[in-house]
């Protein structure tokens, strides 16, 4: 009656439906995080029109800009897990009104409106036998505010020193990779909110004092600068698939398969969960080819997948022991 018992565990244990669960908090598995801000120069072109009445000078004004960009990384030692990640705005551009209040050849404004961009992120995950990589572009709209000063110096002419509060809104990059090595996931996150200040200078096209107030007409320039903000945040998650008799203990019996390859209980060491699945050293014997090597180390993993089997843990074993669904 046990013999049959056991017979028909180790048959639902092959049909089981279950994907491989892992004790969170062991030895094979590793979760870590990074951060950064960004921060970097800035170019990009300008135009717009003015218009003023008395000291009063009202327009319109667009402009387009490289964004700043971060880098992160992130590692683990056990297992060993590396991850690098760059996240940023590859560009952006706004649209603004501008006010201000001018004093002859010196204008104080202030300005506001719609910001749009292409947020960026790239990342790669790595660990022996394992990689992964994601990217994502999101075009995001949001809004600026900002403040400058414009110094005509000969009629044509004008230098601009400008300060911007640039908001896109987020974006976040996911992604994950399985393999007979294990399992990588990665998520970030990029807050494209930054700060630029500016120096630039633009072309007054239809300056003509006698004819016109000297701020009024069409311009166009270009402008460099610095740019910080721009947080992200990544999180990254590493499984390695070791099935190395030396990190197992409190290994049990419990059944063997027709070619004579055995069905263990075991916890890994420094875990107090308990699994059932099989040995690698035995595997390498009956199966070579469902053992995985890598060049880091000495370990043996098993690609259960080759055995046609799923790892499971011990109260899903029970559970489909006594016949119920998964």
């Amino acid at each position: 009656m046990k013999t049959a018992r056991i017979i028909a565990t180790v048959i639902a244990f092959l049909s089981a439906s279950a994907s491989s669960v892992w004790a969170q908090g062991g030895p094979l598995t590793a979760t870590t995080s990074a951060s950064s801000a960004a921060s970097g120069a800035v170019a990009g072109l300008h135009a717009g029109y003015n218009w003023q009445r008395d000291l009063f000078v009202f327009g319109v004004e667009s402009d387009l800009s490289n964004g700043p960009f971060s880098t992160m990384s992130a590692a683990t030692a056990a297992p060993a897990m590396t991850a690098t990640t760059q996240a940023g705005v590859d560009w952006y551009g706004t649209f603004r009104g501008r006010l201000g209040v001018t004093t002859g050849p010196v204008l104080l404004y202030a300005t506001g409106g719609l910001a749009y961009g292409d947020i960026a992120m790239t990342s790669g995950m790595n660990m022996p036998g394992l990689s992964l990589g994601s990217q994502t572009f999101a075009m995001r709209a949001g809004w600026v505010a900002g403040a400058g000063i414009d110094y005509m110096v000969k009629p044509n002419l004008v230098f601009n020193l400008a300060f911007q509060h640039v908001d896109l809104g987020s974006a976040t990059l996911s992604g994950t990779t399985t393999g007979a090595a294990g399992t990588l996931t990665q998520t970030v996150t990029s807050r494209a909110q930054f700060q630029v200040v500016t120096v630039g200078f633009s072309w007054l096209f239809s300056a003509d004092p006698a004819a016109h107030p000297m701020w009024e007409g069409a311009y166009a320039g270009g402008h460099v600068g610095g740019a910080w903000g721009n947080t992200a945040n990544g999180s990254y998650f590493a499984q390695h698939n070791l099935s190395d008799v030396r990190l197992k203990r409190d290994i049990v019996l419990i059944g063997r398969l027709d070619d004579g390859l055995g069905l263990y209980r075991y916890r890994y060491v420094g875990s107090d969960a308990v699994f059932v699945g099989v040995m690698a050293q035995e595997v390498a014997l009956i199966h070579p080819e469902a053992i995985v090597r890598v060049p880091t180390d000495d370990y043996l993993r098993v690609d259960y997948s080759r055995l046609g089997l799923k790892m499971l843990t011990w109260p899903q074993w029970q559970m489909v022991s006594r016949g119920e669904r998964l």
